[in-house]
């Protein structure tokens, strides 16, 4: 029987997890962008250089595939979470205080998890940490025990 705790079991695999977490997040941000730009996924395209839906598109493309690929991942990340805050009190929060009533939700996610990648880094599974000399960044390791 194994008698490693269920936290340290999970917690080996986190870098792995947070990468995964992170191609899925850049390809969903990609997505929301090629859809504003190039006018796919059923989505009409806004017309180039309106103000801010096509300039949010381009860093939402090229932001959301930067995430994905894990390249320049925390400035990419706090770019795009700073535009969906931006589009979040901009565009939702005059409908209402809370992302279920003003149609934010999306953009309140984004934001937050964005911003999560901000700190934490881009996990495994990045470009920037297959072709750097230096060990791959992965997210923080879990503090076992008291510190004093």
């Amino acid at each position: 029987m194994n008698n490693t705790p269920v936290s340290d079991r999970l917690s080996k695999h986190q870098p792995v997890v947070l990468g995964l977490f992170r191609i899925v997040l850049g390809l969903l941000f990609a997505s929301e962008g090629a859809a504003t730009v190039f006018g796919v996924l059923g989505r009409e395209s806004s017309a180039v250089g309106e103000w801010p839906f096509w300039y949010a598109g381009v860093i939402e493309l090229v932001g959301g595939v930067l995430i994905l690929l894990g390249v320049m991942t925390r400035a990419a990340a706090f770019l795009c979470s700073g535009i969906m805050a931006f589009a979040y009190f901009t565009e939702h929060q005059k409908d209402g205080l809370f992302p279920l009533q003003n149609g934010g939700l999306a953009s309140a996610l984004f934001c937050w998890a964005f911003l999560m990648l901000v700190f934490f880094g881009p996990g495994a599974l990045s470009l920037s940490g297959l072709f750097s000399r230096d060990a791959p960044q992965t997210a923080v390791q879990p503090v076992h025990g008291r510190t004093h």
